[in-house]
């Protein structure tokens, strides 16, 4: 490094790289190190002149007419020269010496630099709007907290339908910057969506779901971003079909075709000890899917599974329980007791066994999955009289109203259990 006393001060000398010759129109730049001591000088010239070339990036970034880089470059320029990026009006707000000092600095250099470094220090490269696909890249910092705890193959299903919905708005209406976005763009947007539910290549709910995550996404932005948008999201759903529900596999089906001797026997044992498990349960598919082996407890007194929030988040507060193993379900645990590792943390359980039971005619009806049977579990719970408390901690479900005691044992509802267990 080419360190030189000019005065009592020392100073780098350096020609300029040929990379900046375009908005640096000095070929050699002497930079003050503001000291007298050759020692410290030399110590302290690499970081100067890493700023300099900081600076000159900066100032190449900002030659650009993308608005988004040129409003980044200007804020990292700024950085560079020691002062905090504001916009114009801010500027003019400053004390006389502070807003001299910024001025003196735009005035050091001349043509296309000068303007470059006027935008940075003076507030003149104005903050570009937010597009479309800007707001969903800002969207997942805003939900973080929504993510959390969610295992890797959960987070790429909760994200994924939101990708996919902005997306679907992108394709008709185009990456508009969000205060550009008009009334009639989304009515576009919706009549679209009419014309694929009235050919039968979509159904209203899909559509309602698109519409749900854009305005969650893209209010979350305008919100956090504190734009003070009012964006036209409101009436663009579709009158939903009416609720659907799995219908319940019968106590007889299960007993005379799911429990026939051989009907499961070529399903993988993990997917056939999941459906059979599921039986006296009534998990969830993906909650015993996550299952660990610590979870699952079988050498002590009461037999039972413990769901927790353990490598996934659980789909609310209230579904982390224990369950007794009876029947069926713990005889289908002792085959696997160490869990399920070819399904766990993954979204594959319910396409393997659906498409075992259809291909083997094992669905009651074409209506029939294999979360059936968690309804099924419910509704032998009902007609054995289970008291309301005990089936909802069994089950997973939100009692409506605070929760008082620990509710009942584990050998008491072991016991209730073995009433009906299959």
């Amino acid at each position: 490094m080419n360190v030189k006393r000019r005065n009592r001060t020392f100073h780098i000398v350096r020609r300029v790289p040929k990379r900046y010759a375009a908005i640096e129109p000095r070929t050699q730049v002497w930079i003050s190190l503001h000291t007298d001591s050759e020692t410290v000088a030399r110590q302290k010239a690499p970081t100067a002149w890493a700023h300099m070339v900081e600076g000159w990036e900066a100032t190449l970034a900002g030659a650009t007419d993308d608005a988004e880089r040129r409003f980044a470059a200007a804020k990292e320029l700024a950085a560079v020269r020691g002062y905090s990026y504001l916009p114009a009006d801010r500027i003019a707000q400053l004390p006389r010496e502070k807003l001299l000092e910024r001025v003196e600095s735009a005035l050091k250099l001349n043509g296309d630099a000068a303007k470059i470094e006027a935008r940075a220090v003076l507030g003149g490269a104005p903050e570009p709007g937010i597009k479309i696909s800007k707001a969903l890249e800002l969207y997942w910092g805003f939900a973080k907290q929504d993510t959390i705890g969610k295992s890797e193959d959960q987070l790429r299903r909760w994200e994924h339908p939101r990708k996919r919905a902005i997306a679907n708005l992108i394709e008709e209406i185009g990456d508009k910057e969000l205060s550009e976005i008009t009334g009639d763009d989304m009515l576009d947007f919706r009549e679209i969506w009419m014309e694929r539910i009235a050919a039968g290549d979509a159904q209203p709910d899909t559509a309602n779901k698109d519409f749900q995550h854009i305005g969650n996404i893209l209010r979350t932005v305008v919100k956090m971003k504190r734009l003070g948008l009012v964006l036209p999201l409101d009436g663009l759903t579709f009158k939903a079909d009416k609720e659907r529900s799995r219908p319940p596999f019968s106590v007889d089906w299960i007993k005379t075709k799911l429990l026939a001797p051989g009907a499961l026997d070529s399903l993988n044992t993990e997917a056939r000890c999941i459906l059979l498990g599921m039986i006296n349960t009534g998990y969830r598919p993906g909650e015993a899917a996550g299952l660990m082996p610590h979870h699952i407890r079988l050498d002590v007194d009461v037999p039972h599974i413990s769901i927790e929030p353990e490598g996934r988040q659980l789909k609310n507060k209230v579904s982390q329980r224990v369950i007794p193993l009876v029947g069926v379900s713990l005889e289908a645990f002792k085959q696997c007791p160490q869990g399920f590792p070819t399904y766990r943390f993954k979204d594959k359980i319910s396409d393997t066994v659906n498409k075992y039971l259809r291909e083997h005619d094992l669905l009651e009806t074409p209506e029939h999955v294999l979360y059936s049977l968690r309804h099924s579990f419910e509704d032998r719970m009902i007609a054995a009289k289970v008291d309301d408390r005990i089936r909802r901690d069994l089950f997973g479900h939100s009692l409506g109203r605070e929760r008082y005691g620990e509710g009942a044992t584990l050998a008491h509802k072991r016991d209730i259990l073995q009433n009906f267990a299959l």
